[in-house]
């Protein structure tokens, strides 16, 4: 390690063993590129905290560490004005409760956006208007009892159906008043994209920011001049945590869908229910997919759409889109006939 009376003395003995300006202008580039090396060194920084139901951690390479937490709360709060069901006076509640007048932000248009798309490509799978279902079998924020006869949902069924909605002159017309939109589905995986954003616009290239298991990575883990390192869990259902697979990102983001966690049991009956709702029957998914992680060069609001729509898939039907979709990576975890723990990852994982 060089110190300023080290350098002192290299450069005396230049003189008097060379005395040549050749030895003196090498030790001046030493001492140089030294200096640059020194002020290479970039620290990392970790904010961590709680949004959006959930634990958020970001991490982030910068020459001068800048604490961006209250930025970061700031950003996530008009996210959650904007996009949340759980708020009584968000936009997309009112919007709900049947304002037809709330003129929406660029948070909510891009959303939008990204859910139409989606729509389209995975036939409907994937569908915001889901949520008037979503409260019906007591997984979103109106709280229902599990009591749903088959007249119950198939009137529910009617209400279901993004191509019923659609955004006009910045505000949201609605074929039925009653269609209630839920973007839980993608909103956490934008909230990331958010973050990431404002990361890049600090002109902080090395970074990830994970929430509740979805991640946008930018750049490499600079500490450890290697990829940025994910863990994807296993399906454990006593709620203990364990790593299935430890996979690796640059400029990428993943997203994980899971049955195995956010379930309700019916007091009556016992039988368990799965988040996850079949658009086209309005039950809650049967399938032995247990965990779909999705990866992708894409944004994560992209990548966490698309995990959920896989979930509402069978493996067969999530098999057939991903080789349609090679822009996507995915690794699967099922249970066979048996009952056993198997793995499907895609060609390109």
């Amino acid at each position: 390690m060089f110190n300023r009376l080290s350098l002192q003395t290299s450069y005396y003995s230049c003189l008097m063993n060379y005395g040549s300006l050749k030895s003196l202008l090498y030790l001046l580039f030493v001492v140089a590129l030294w200096s640059c090396e020194q002020n290479d060194q970039k620290e990392l920084v970790k904010l961590n905290g709680y949004a959006f139901g959930t634990t958020f951690n970001i991490s982030f390479y910068d020459d001068e560490p800048q604490d961006f937490t209250d930025q970061i709360d700031s950003l996530f709060y008009l996210v959650n004005r904007s996009l949340s069901t759980y708020i009584s006076n968000s936009d997309i509640s009112k919007i709900n409760g049947g304002d037809s007048n709330i003129l929406v932000d660029d948070f909510f248009k891009e959303v939008f956006k990204k859910s139409e798309k989606i729509y389209a490509e995975t036939n409907g799978i994937f569908d915001p208007t889901i949520g008037i279902l979503v409260n019906a079998w007591g997984f979103g924020p109106i709280e229902k009892k599990i009591n749903n006869d088959s007249a119950s949902i198939k009137k529910f069924l009617k209400l279901v159906g993004f191509n019923n909605v659609q955004l006009k002159n910045g505000k949201v017309e609605k074929k039925y008043d009653s269609i209630y939109l839920d973007f839980n589905a993608i909103a956490k995986g934008y909230a990331v994209d958010i973050a990431g954003r404002f990361l890049e616009a600090q002109q902080i290239k090395d970074y990830l920011v994970e929430i509740g298991g979805e991640v946008r990575t930018r750049g490499i883990n600079t500490g450890k001049n290697a990829a940025w390192k994910i863990g994807i869990e296993n399906p454990n259902f006593d709620g203990t945590r364990s790593i299935q697979k430890v996979i690796e990102l640059k400029d990428e983001s993943m997203a994980t869908s899971g049955n195995y966690r956010k379930f309700t049991i019916d007091s009556v009956t016992g039988k368990k229910y799965v988040h996850i709702i079949n658009t086209k029957t309005g039950y809650p998914c049967q399938s032995n997919l247990l965990s779909v992680s999705v990866i992708g060069k894409l944004d994560c609001a992209d990548v966490d759409g698309y995990a959920t729509a896989l979930m509402a898939m069978t493996l067969e039907e999530a098999t057939i889109f991903l080789e349609k979709h090679k822009e996507l990576k995915s690794f699967i975890i099922y249970s066979d006939e048996e009952n056993n723990l198997q793995t499907f990852t895609t060609s390109n994982f």
